[in-house]
C-alpha cells in the first residue's frame, strides 16, 4: 500500500492542476465498480470538475490479461461531443495514469498497451469543452507483476541499440481521418525493478506539414514497453506527419510518416 500512495500522488496531482479545495470532497457519483481507489483518483484528476459515468465513452479491452506486461486498452469517444483530453488510467496500479491525450486536430480515439500490477479497474475518462468529465471502463483480472517485472530488451541486454526507434504507418478513411499506429523502441522502465531506475517516454507529439498540432499526450511508464500507439488524426491521403516523442532523460526522437494513398482497412475497427 505504501509503494502505491508514493506514486499515485505525485503523478495525479502533476495532472489534475486543481486548487487544495478539490479535496474538500466534490460530489462525485457513486462508482459502479465499486472500486476502493475511485474518489482519491477522482479528487485528483478531475477537481471540481462535473463528472458522470457514460458509456458512450467505449472503453475496450479483452476479458482476459493474457500478457500482463503488454495488456491493450482502446479509449473511443467518438460521438460524445467535442473532447479536449482523454485518459486511460488503472485504479490500482502502482503507477495509475498512463496516457494524457489531446487530441487537437484528431477524433477522440486512442490505443495503447498498458502494463497490470494486480486485479484492477481499467478506465477511460475525457473531458468535453463543456468542462464535463465522462467516465468508463471495467474490471480486468490479471496475474500481477506487470509493473515491476524487467523488460524483455533489458533482459536481452540490446535495448540501447534500439532506443528511440520510431516505426509507423498511416492509412486514410472516407471520414477525412487517417489512422497512425506506431510504435517507439523504449525500455520504459518503472524504477520497480532492483537496479534500473525510472526511464520511459513522457512526451509525443504529432504535427501536420504546417507544423500544426493534431494530438500531443503526457505518457507514464505504465505504458507497456516498446509503445505501440493508435490515433486517428484529420489528415489526408499522401499527407506527411511528424511525429516527435521525448524521454524522461529529455532525449528527443523524430519520424516523418506519410498518410498512404490506399487504406487496407475498410474503416475504422476496434484493433489497437
Amino acid at each position: 500500500m505504501t509503494r502505491l500512495l508514493l506514486w499515485t500522488v505525485p503523478v495525479l496531482l502533476s495532472l489534475s492542476g486543481s486548487s487544495a479545495a478539490a479535496w474538500a470532497g466534490a460530489p462525485y457519483p457513486a462508482d459502479p465498480l465499486g472500486s476502493p481507489m475511485w474518489e482519491a483518483h477522482a479528487r485528483m484528476l478531475f477537481g471540481d470538475d462535473p463528472v458522470q459515468f457514460d458509456q458512450r465513452v467505449r472503453v475496450l479491452f479483452p476479458q482476459i490479461a493474457e500478457n500482463q506486461r503488454n495488456f491493450p486498452v482502446i479509449v473511443d469517444a467518438r460521438g460524445v461531443g467535442a473532447v479536449e483530453r482523454m485518459l486511460i488510467f488503472a485504479d490500482l496500479n502502482p503507477i495509475p495514469v498512463a496516457i494524457d491525450y489531446r487530441p487537437v486536430g484528431a477524433d477522440p480515439y486512442v490505443a495503447t498497451g498498458i502494463k497490470l500490477d494486480q486485479r484492477t479497474p481499467v478506465r477511460g475518462a475525457v473531458r468535453l469543452a463543456s468542462g464535463e468529465w465522462l467516465v468508463s471502463g471495467g474490471w480486468i483480472d490479471a496475474a500481477g507483476g506487470g509493473c515491476s517485472a524487467p523488460p524483455v530488451s533489458r533482459v536481452k541486454g540490446d535495448w540501447a541499440e534500439h532506443l528511440g526507434e520510431i516505426r509507423g504507418g498511416a492509412w486514410p478513411a472516407r471520414d477525412g481521418t487517417s489512422r497512425l499506429r506506431l510504435i517507439v523502441r523504449h525500455p520504459m522502465d518503472t524504477g520497480f525493478v532492483a537496479n534500473i531506475a525510472t526511464y520511459h517516454i513522457d512526451r509525443l507529439t504529432v504535427t501536420d506539414a504546417r507544423g500544426d498540432t493534431l494530438g500531443d499526450m503526457d505518457i507514464w511508464a505504465s505504458v507497456a514497453e516498446d509503445p505501440t500507439i493508435t490515433l486517428l488524426p484529420r489528415a489526408q491521403a499522401g499527407a506527411p506527419l511528424a511525429v516527435t516523442a521525448r524521454d524522461t532523460n529529455g532525449r528527443v526522437y523524430a519520424a516523418k510518416i506519410m498518410v498512404a494513398r490506399q487504406s487496407p482497412f475498410p474503416s475504422h475497427g476496434d484493433a489497437p
